[in-house]
């Protein structure tokens, strides 16, 4: 359970850094669209794991894997922007936010689970 003070600096977190990745972001991640779903702080407020949405990218992962090779650049900004605000910048480790991924595949199960499994036989049943 994170604490009021984790999800706080969370916050701003994801605020800065989705500002990086809007204005300077062509250059980590090309005409890709990339969207921060969720930050979630570290107890100690040293590391950040940022889980992201990735659209329009013919690989994820090698996207992904560029990110996290741009970590510290994309750090330095972040630290550039929050100096005042923090006494520490976090380390930042990307991941990929699949949760969409999951809610489309839970409810393709679950429609599955509620269509009739044969129409015409309840039809002959009637008659």
């Amino acid at each position: 359970m994170e604490t009021k003070r984790q999800q706080k600096f969370a916050r701003v977190i994801q605020k800065e850094l989705s500002e990086i990745l809007q204005k300077e972001g062509w250059s980590f991640h090309g005409n890709s669209i990339v969207t921060i779903t969720m930050v979630r702080m570290s107890p100690d407020l040293s590391i950040a794991k940022v889980y992201l949405s990735i659209y329009n990218a013919e690989n994820n992962e090698l996207l992904l894997n560029e990110l996290r090779s741009k970590a510290r650049e994309i750090r330095f900004k972040l630290g550039e922007k929050i100096r005042n605000q923090v006494r520490i910048i976090p380390n930042i480790d990307f991941f990929i936010d699949d949760s969409m991924e999951y809610v489309s595949k839970m409810e393709k199960l679950f429609d599955s689970i509620n269509k009739p499994k044969n129409e015409d036989s309840s039809s002959e049943a009637s008659e």
